[in-house]
């Protein structure tokens, strides 16, 4: 049992002493969400099927969140339970040029997928003033750590984390994370980044973070946030978001900076031969696979009237590709180019997106929404000149907003990849949702 995980057993042992306690019951909250998930992708001009895939499956995700105990010092949980399960697969990785499972669910010892699997974590919680620590499951979403929830159960981490709001206008948020449950598996695992195919890949258990989201004015919020993934990379962010109201309509700006450098064993040639590498392009560079990593990017979103306009642009500088805490089953960048299919993060690589979206309540259908993005990318560092890669989205949503199912949602999502450095793809995502309220 790590420190993290006997801490929280023995924390929760006091709690249950003091559960009658005014405010832990009485400020209780619980639901559960109902999630299925069809998920469907074919790769383009490839010489097999394996990596293709097409599952169903029913997702249920029970969240409870307790209040607080009375007292100087207020104690509370959370409990987080997901089950997922497996409505169709359609085909085994064992098999060549069979579609595959592994986009849904995990994968038994024979390449099939099993036939339901789950994960649940626990939180205990402590509020002094305006201050909350948290220790346990962490879903914690911020420009240097950002939980992936793009598949039938999200993403949880396993650590502390403490959120300050002492000072007014200023968001504090620090902390350390151990392990994570990834989106399509049950199994605890150490942090890691993308390593270079074929190669040996380490594992870390510290991921350090800090930062601030501080508003200079209502319209304006500047952040800082620092990441340090123990012997993978540093990494430095500094954002700023402003909205700015018009004659007709509005203005976002969205600009975001990122400095990443090597940490630890990935600075050393014997550290990356164990596996603390990175992905990238080292033509010339007398540190192949280290950290070397510059990215910035500008997004400006129109809106009016039910109508919104975005265009943004990309850069990545240096060796390496832009590093972010991802085990190989899918993760989150904080990147305006992260989309459905590809994340626009290579070494090099230049990025110009426009997106459009339309909010149908301004026709009098509330609760129906739909936009398009279109992403192109260039400039790609590799050894083959003149590599690029665009993507095209399409999404719509529709949550019925009256009646006995009120807040059930439908999403299709559906997008296509094409590039000359990595595989193409089709993809289509149908989700149906629904919430149950139980406290």
């Amino acid at each position: 049992m790590n420190k993290s995980t006997l801490a929280l057993a023995i924390s929760l042992g006091v709690i249950a002493q003091q559960a009658g306690a005014a405010g832990f019951i009485e400020d209780s909250k619980a639901n559960l969400g109902l999630r299925n998930f069809y998920f469907d992708r074919n790769d383009k001009d490839t010489a097999n099927s394996n990596s293709e895939a097409s599952e169903w499956g029913q997702g249920f995700i029970f969240n409870y969140q307790s209040g607080f105990t009375e007292g100087t010092v207020g104690v509370g949980v959370d409990v987080i339970g997901l089950a997922g399960i497996k409505l169709d697969s359609g085909g085994d990785s064992s098999i060549p040029r069979s579609r595959a499972p592994g986009a849904l669910f995990p994968q038994e010892s024979d390449g099939s997928a099993v036939d339901s699997y789950g994960k649940a974590g626990a939180t205990l919680k402590l509020r002094l003033s305006k201050t909350e620590a948290r220790i346990g499951t962490l879903q914690p979403k911020l420009p240097v750590v950002n939980i992936n929830d793009g598949r039938l159960l999200p993403q949880l981490f396993e650590g502390g984390q403490v959120t300050s709001n002492e000072i007014d206008n200023l968001t504090l948020t620090a902390g350390q994370l151990e392990h994570t449950k990834t989106r399509s598996s049950s199994d605890s695992i150490g942090l890691r980044i993308g390593v270079p195919n074929n190669t040996p890949f380490a594992d870390s258990n510290k991921f350090y973070f800090a930062g601030g989201d501080y508003k200079l004015s209502k319209d304006l919020t500047a952040q800082y946030y620092y990441g340090n993934l123990k012997d993978f990379y540093k990494q430095h962010f500094l954002g700023l978001v402003h909205n700015l109201v018009l004659p007709a309509g509005s203005l976002k700006t969205d600009l975001r900076y990122f400095d990443s450098s090597s940490d630890g064993k990935n600075g050393s040639v014997a550290g990356r031969a164990e596996g603390y590498s990175s992905n990238g392009y080292y033509a010339g560079s007398a540190s192949p696979g280290e950290v070397d990593n510059r990215t910035w990017s500008a997004l400006f979103t129109y809106s009016l009237s039910g109508h919104s306009l975005g265009l943004g642009y990309q850069q990545v500088s240096g060796d390496s590709a832009f590093p972010f805490l991802s085990q190989g089953d899918g993760a989150t960048a904080y990147l305006i180019t992260d989309r459905q299919i590809n994340k626009f993060l290579s070494a090099g690589e230049r990025t110009w997106l426009a997106e459009y979206g339309y909010d149908f309540a301004s026709l009098g259908v509330p609760g129906l929404k739909a936009s398009v993005a279109y992403l192109s990318g260039t400039d790609i560092d590799a050894a083959q000149s003149d590599r690029k890669e665009w993507e095209r989205d399409f999404r719509v949503d529709y949550t019925l907003q009256d009646g006995a199912l009120k807040g059930l949602g439908f999403s299709w999502r559906n997008a296509s990849f094409r590039s000359n450095a990595s595989t193409s793809q089709d993809e289509n995502r149908l989700i149906v949702s629904y919430s149950i309220p139980l406290l």
